[in-house]
């Protein structure tokens, strides 16, 4: 048992007490001291972010990994010690874990890590003490509202990371972000600016080609990047890769930029982010035969915005969206989700939504309520836009389905109520066609762990 507590408040036992006035504060500094300070021993790349945390971050693990730098990975999906793996249970880990997994990864010959942090893990100071070499933020929007009482405080959260980092550390900024770009003036770390519609950043973008869903564009590097051992001068090159949509042009951004901070060659990134193919129900492509299905968490306003003008700028004959309405997040979140849907109405010609409650394939902590129904069948009834509503998510998996012809793009859209959506689908379509082969049908979803 425990010889000694740390509390912030004294407790009737008969143990010795240290009493502290942030006992979370106290818990990062003692594990990160008790572990050896192994952050401070390796190259520690943290990643913020509303959207695109995560697929930024495997992005990072692609470039560094083939330059054959061995890498820790910490976040949404799982932690990667070298060549060990294990589900994640947060995004962020609790301090003491979080300094636990550095110290094996240390022990292990990793030389790099790229971590997601969370705005929880900012406010409940899980990464204090973390010695960051690269920080970003790239983008910010209204989601974990309902956890911080407020925008503004979980903004506050979110510029922590940059407006922390040592004088030492480079900050990588979005200019076509107005938060992101706010913070320029607010860290001491040096700062790297990208830009994809604005183009006076340290890195910039043209060119940029959609049509595929898969982008293809020109990196500018516009100013010289002088780091100890290399210096980049400016420079143009092309990036080709092989994961869709408008917002993995923005995450390959800040990923080129990680890459060129850790000095890795161009050809190398270019290289590390043709062979990423992505990350599970991130605008994910699934099949792409006759007709294409896309599966994607839309979980948030960003998040449907950059889906859908990411759709917009894409060859296709019709779209049909099978929608899971976002379950106990309250009847504000399912109202700006379903007004970012409506704003892309006319242009995408969204004249139905087939939405699902997905009342067996979620958890009581995911149930849609009474009142979130109506606040979306409200928005949808005042844009003029059908709503077919199933309980059952294979019900609606069924109906969208059976309206997609040659040339159309079935979209599966929602968080935790569509992560079935993809097996529902692909297993529909080989009962249709049991002479495909159903392996290379499932490819996409091999290393899924969502919905399987």
């Amino acid at each position: 048992g425990a010889v000694a507590v740390i509390v912030e408040v004294y407790q009737e036992i008969d143990i010795p007490q240290f009493r502290v006035r942030d006992s979370r504060k106290v818990l990062a500094n003692l594990s990160h001291n008790y572990y050896g300070r192994p952050s401070e021993k390796m190259k520690v790349i943290g990643i913020t972010a509303t959207n695109g945390k995560t697929s930024t971050s495997f992005m990072v693990n692609s470039i560094l990994e083939s330059y054959s730098i061995k890498t820790g990975l910490i976040g949404t999906v799982m932690v990667k010690c070298g060549n060990f793996i294990e589900p994640a249970t947060l995004t962020t880990p609790e301090s003491l874990d979080l300094q636990r997994y550095f110290a094996k990864m240390c022990k292990k010959g990793v030389s790099h890590v790229v971590m997601e942090v969370s705005s929880s893990a900012l406010e409940l100071n899980r990464v204090d003490e973390v010695d960051f070499d690269i920080v970003t933020l790239n983008n910010i929007g209204r989601e974990h509202i309902d956890l911080h009482a407020s925008f503004e405080k979980y903004f506050e959260y979110k510029a922590s990371l940059i407006r922390k980092a040592k004088p030492k550390a480079w900050a990588i900024l979005n200019l076509d972000c107005p938060y992101s770009k706010s913070l320029i003036a607010e860290t001491k770390a040096r700062v790297l600016t990208i830009g994809v519609k604005d183009k006076t950043g340290d890195l910039s973008c043209s060119n940029l080609d959609l049509s595929t869903g898969r982008p293809k564009f020109t990196v500018h590097i516009r100013n010289p990047i002088k780091l100890d051992n290399i210096e980049y001068q400016p420079q143009e090159f092309s990036i080709d890769l092989s994961v869709p949509g408008f917002h993995s042009v923005y995450n390959s951004m800040v990923a080129i930029s990680v890459g060129l901070l850790s000095g890795v060659p161009v050809p190398i990134i270019q290289e590390g982010l043709n062979s990423f193919k992505g990350v599970e129900r991130r605008f994910q492509i699934i099949y792409d035969e006759s007709f294409k299905i896309i599966d994607d968490h839309f979980a948030n306003p960003e998040n449907i915005n950059v889906t859908l003008e990411t759709l917009s700028m894409m060859d296709y004959n019709d779209l049909h969206i099978v929608y899971a309405i976002r379950g106990s997040r309250g009847v504000i979140t399912n109202r700006e989700n379903a007004k970012a849907i409506v704003r892309w109405a006319s242009k995408l010609n969204i004249k139905e939504i087939i939405a699902t409650l997905s009342r067996s394939h979620v958890t009581e902590k995911d149930r849609v309520r009474d009142e979130e129904i109506e606040v979306f069948k409200e928005i949808m009834d005042e844009a003029n836009i059908k709503v077919r509503l199933y309980d059952e998510l294979p019900d609606a998996i069924s109906h969208g389905s059976s309206k997609v012809s040659k040339g159309d793009i079935l979209l599966l859209a929602g968080c935790q109520g569509m992560d079935y959506g993809a097996k529902i689908v692909l297993e529909e379509i080989y009962k249709s066609k049991p002479n495909m082969d159903k392996k290379e049908l499932f490819r996409a979803l091999g290393n899924r762990i969502a919905g399987m």
